[in-house]
């Protein structure tokens, strides 16, 4: 929502700024300019970028036009989610958490969270970590590193759309030179016309220039750094998974490390100690 407010205010202020000097509006309104500059950024972008990072920046692009949703409910299921694992763990046996963690799109545990049944990436990351305690055989030092090196992967993999967007974003002003120059190359045929119609054919190159700095700084940048903002946004879920992961299979109590999964959330979306406390408290698993 705050995208669109955003992009709205970005071109109500030119539009209305060019406006008040006495501009006219349909003078920006240079078709060719924007095929050259949408169609060589589109070419570059196609060029540069594999098909799974396009895919992702489409996704990233459609999720900033929605509300980010999350909140610290979202957080709280995901902990409560936690505290269940660890607490049957515990009670029954971590042996009895292998066909949940196997198939978890099967498994009425995680069926009772839905927050987590509809992230994927959190949902694998969570499972593949809960098999190598299943399995056993994997110290918690090393299972700490594993988790680490997993993250630091899928955190510089989150990065690339944001990353690939803005290397577009830092070319656009260059394609608008691109632009103008070929206004001006038009232009020169014309020289000896009248004076307006070469009035008019300058002042169409010069909106190339315009454009691309206005698509770079004015859309494209600030699109860069929502996704950047998403991807950020989504790591929250796996490190706290992480965290948790790691500190009970140094032995710590379900709630000691469901406490350790809830303080790596930054305190814009997590939740209290007591609501947390209270929300794992209505959990019972019961002994087989």
């Amino acid at each position: 929502m705050f995208v669109i407010i955003g992009m709205s205010v970005v071109a109500a202020a030119v539009m209305g700024g060019f406006m008040l000097e006495g501009g006219n509006p349909l003078l920006l309104m240079q078709w060719a300019e924007f095929l050259i500059i949408g169609g060589t950024a589109l070419g570059a972008l196609l060029i540069s970028t594999p098909k799974t990072t396009l895919v992702k920046i489409i996704h990233y692009l459609l999720g900033s036009l929605k509300p980010s949703g999350l909140n610290p409910e979202k957080f709280t299921e995901l902990l409560q989610l936690l505290y269940e694992i660890f607490q049957t763990a515990r009670v029954k046996g971590l042996l009895t958490l292998e066909e949940h963690v196997e198939k978890p799109e099967e498994s009425a545990l995680f069926a009772k969270y839905p927050v987590i049944m509809t992230n994927h990436q959190a949902l694998e990351f969570l499972t593949d970590s809960m098999k190598l305690l299943v399995v056993g055989g994997v110290p918690a030092q090393e299972l700490e590193l594993l988790l680490d090196a997993d993250l630091e992967v899928q955190e510089e993999e989150g990065k690339k759309p944001a990353h690939t967007l803005a290397r577009i974003a830092d070319s656009l002003p260059g394609m608008g030179i691109v632009a103008a120059v070929l206004g001006i190359v038009i232009t020169m045929q014309a020289i000896g016309g009248p004076a307006a119609e070469v009035g008019h054919k300058v002042a169409a190159a010069l909106v190339g220039t315009f454009l691309g700095v206005l698509l770079c700084y004015g859309f494209c940048q600030p699109l860069s750094a929502q996704i950047e903002h998403q991807a950020e946004s989504q790591e929250l879920f796996l490190k706290s998974i992480k965290a948790g992961v790691v500190a009970y299979a140094k032995g710590m109590p379900p709630i000691v490390a469901v406490e350790f999964a809830r303080r790596v959330i930054v305190s814009d979306y997590r939740p209290g100690y007591g609501q947390v406390e209270e929300a794992c408290r209505m959990i019972k698993v019961k002994p087989n």
